[in-house]
């Protein structure tokens, strides 16, 4: 809250006023890690649906989090997790990989879910990348000219990870969404996590999960609300709390679509 004060002369009398301003609150999407130690981070709506769609396609592939925290790191230090259409040379989208080097056309490089799972299926040839330093693995796949610059971003690619992975129950928040027209979840959520069940009873790790991708693409998808465990994030509040109407099954809703103008 700001304060601010006039000083006003009426009939030779100082009146002074003071204006209260309540601050502005930008959109965003912050992973705080479980016990509230510090160490949370904020993100973009539009950079948190990319890494839910990066992290997501990883589930579907059976990968463990180890694999989306390499591909969260490398599209955080290629595209800052922004779809872009160009960079160096003919580098595109989040993980500005190349179509003459193979990749795959413009096209299917700016589609986030083909885009995922090509550098996951390049990660997964790799030998020993499962023990392998995140930003050695990433260098090793993208042949950067900065090969070290992967590292910086390791402590927010593993935070997400986590969230995303359902290690990190209720860790993800977003607020002051401006929510898309409902779209198609059962779509989405099978193109990038393999599945269209995602209301009902799972086990906590795969229900939080689900209940996570739901928050991080909720602005895209129009999603305002998701429950899951006796807690339930809203798109009004910005906050997962405790809710003893929510029961332990996952659920979601969807903000109407606005009626057309007259």
């Amino acid at each position: 809250m700001f304060l601010g004060a006039v000083v006003v002369l009426t009939a030779g009398i100082v009146v002074v006023a003071v204006l209260v301003r309540s601050p502005v609150r930008s959109p965003g999407c912050t992973v705080t890690p479980p016990g509230d130690g510090g160490g949370a981070f904020t993100f973009t709506p539009e950079q948190m649906n990319s890494a839910a769609t990066i992290s997501a396609v990883g589930t579907k592939l059976g990968l463990p989090a180890h694999a989306a925290t390499v591909a969260l790191a490398t599209a955080l230090q290629e595209s800052k997790l922004q779809n872009l259409e160009g960079g160096d040379r003919d580098s595109v989208g989040l993980f500005q990989q190349r179509p003459s080097q193979g990749w795959g056309t413009v096209a299917q490089l700016r589609d986030p879910v083909y885009a995922s799972t090509a550098f996951y299926e390049k990660l997964e040839k790799l030998p020993g990348w499962e023990t392998m330093p995140i930003t050695e693995a990433a260098q090793a796949i993208q042949r950067s000219g900065a090969p070290d610059a992967y590292a910086q971003w390791e402590t927010q690619a593993r935070g997400m990870a986590a969230a995303f992975n359902g290690q990190w129950p209720a860790a993800l928040t977003c607020r002051n969404l401006t929510l898309a027209p409902p779209a198609d979840v059962a779509a989405a959520a099978t193109a990038e996590l393999g599945t269209a069940k995602l209301s009902g009873a799972h086990p906590a790790a795969q229900g939080w999960t689900y209940a996570t991708w739901l928050v991080g693409r909720a602005e895209a998808l129009g999603v305002d609300r998701v429950s899951f465990a006796g807690q339930t994030w809203t798109a009004e509040s910005g906050a997962w709390a405790q809710d003893t109407a929510a029961g332990p099954d996952l659920a979601l809703h969807q903000a109407p679509a606005a009626p057309p103008s007259q």
